[in-house]
């Protein structure tokens, strides 16, 4: 009898063990960073000299934090989408095709979405923001 309370109880903490760690990596999956990619690519104009227009293709791609923020993202993303196409609007030539100012066009992208987003939302989501494709013509 004694044999068979003992064989109960230990099944009983392996299998509540088990458990707990299904939850844990569950909680794990909703509350860590994700990526939220704009499909499709972002393709607009920037101010060039003279009669030509400049044309830049850019995959951008949001970290956020947890899966409610990810859902955020997901319902305004033509809000984000537009910031992000009048940020690169604003830009000439010469910062579009710099390597150190694509940086500036990085952090001013994400600072002008976490702006956005706190007018609409009250919620700052944007953890970082990536450039994966830069190309310019």
């Amino acid at each position: 009898m004694l044999k068979k309370a003992l064989f109960c109880v230990l099944c009983l903490s392996l299998f509540s063990s088990t458990l707990f760690a299904e939850e844990a990596s569950s909680e794990d999956n909703q509350n860590g960073y994700q990526y939220f990619l704009l499909e499709p690519d972002i393709i607009t104009n920037y101010i060039k000299p003279g009669k030509r227009i400049g044309f830049i293709r850019v995959t951008v791609e949001l970290m956020v934090k947890t899966k409610g923020n990810y859902t955020l993202l997901e319902k305004n993303e033509p809000l984000i989408r537009d910031k992000i196409i009048t940020v690169f609007g604003e830009q000439n030539e010469e910062i579009v095709k710099s390597v150190t100012e694509r940086d500036s066009i990085r952090q001013r992208c994400l600072k002008e979405i976490n702006d956005l987003l706190y007018a609409q939302t009250g919620k700052n989501p944007v953890e970082d923001l990536l450039f994966t494709k830069y190309l310019y013509q």
